[in-house]
């Protein structure tokens, strides 16, 4: 397949402003609709996306630059280093894309990733959300609950959990080599956890299509947990009845639990996650219990030793 440089594109090649909308008005305002038609794949990063309305969820806070958040990155498929996705994952294929849903669910299926967003075209939303990754920043993700999904694939009664899986491919991936944890990346929550109107399937932000270094073309977002839990790249999403096995939980089960929720008063053992730096800052803040979206989500861990289920 010939790839252009956006310099060598022709202006007759780019698609029209009209005839993009008249493609956006056929698919009946689905979530982020038309975007597998708005051009080849190396356009799609940076793609607007109109007609986003915010959430219910939505911080006032100050969001974090544009460029901090998407050339401060961890997505180790791409790079240890936190400027290296960004840069590695420049020409990341994510188009055509499907996702396989399975397990104990009454529809399994794989399902086309467009398929996927016109699930919810009244759910389209944008989460000004806090989010942790070792810092903290807050990003207008776009998107809707996973739930919504979760729903359509009817779980089964014995489903107990939801397991994630990214996409790997050591060709476009090739850092991934020496990341030194295993691939694909793997995930998972309990699905009440997953139910919850907090956790999303995201597509975008800032307005615009996700970047790849951001986890396009689709990613998980739970703020209330560490970054890790936010998989990126999802390829598969099984439900299942035991808990399932998490990347680094299997790489190093005395620094990272199942459950990761983000708790000032469980050290991790070789630091303090007493406070955090928010990226583009220079001094730090307290870190809230749960991200600070404990109203809504600590009714999930009622009973619970959060210092032992870390």
């Amino acid at each position: 397949m010939l790839i252009k440089k956006p310099a060598a594109i022709r202006p007759s090649e780019i698609t029209p402003k009209s005839l993009y909308m008249s493609r956006r008005r056929l698919l009946s305002g689905a979530v982020m609709a038309g975007v597998g038609l708005i051009g080849p794949p190396q356009l799609l990063a940076g793609a607007k996306l109109g007609g986003v309305v915010n959430s219910p969820f939505n911080t006032d806070e100050k969001q974090t630059p544009y460029r901090d958040a998407t050339h401060y990155n961890n997505f180790y498929e791409f790079g240890t280093q936190k400027d290296r996705p960004a840069e590695l994952a420049a020409h990341f294929r994510t188009r055509p894309w499907t996702v396989t849903v399975e397990g104990d669910v009454a529809r399994p299926g794989t399902y086309d990733l467009d398929a996927i967003m016109k699930l919810a075209p009244l759910e389209e939303r944008v989460y000004r959300l806090r989010c942790v990754e070792g810092w903290s920043m807050v990003v207008p993700w776009i998107g809707f609950p996973l739930n919504v999904l979760l729903k359509r694939v009817e779980p089964a009664s014995r489903a107990r959990y939801v397991a994630f899986q990214s996409y790997y491919d050591p060709r476009q991936m090739p850092a991934a080599r020496w990341a030194g944890i295993p691939f694909p990346y793997v995930e998972g929550l309990r699905l009440d956890e997953a139910m919850h109107p907090l956790a999303i399937l995201c597509f975008g932000l800032y307005g615009e299509v996700l970047p790849n270094q951001n986890g396009a073309p689709v990613r998980l977002v739970v703020p209330w947990k560490y970054g890790f839990k936010s998989i990126k790249s999802i390829a598969r999403i099984r439900l299942v009845e035991r808990q399932p096995p998490t990347t680094w939980n299997m790489a190093n089960p005395r620094e990272y639990g199942f459950y990761s929720n983000v708790n000032p008063q469980v050290d991790h053992p070789r630091w303090s996650q007493a406070t955090e730096r928010r990226l583009g800052e220079f001094f730090k803040r307290k870190t809230l219990l749960f991200n600070g979206y404990g109203p809504q989500v600590a009714h999930l861990y009622a009973g619970m030793d959060l210092r032992k289920d870390y």
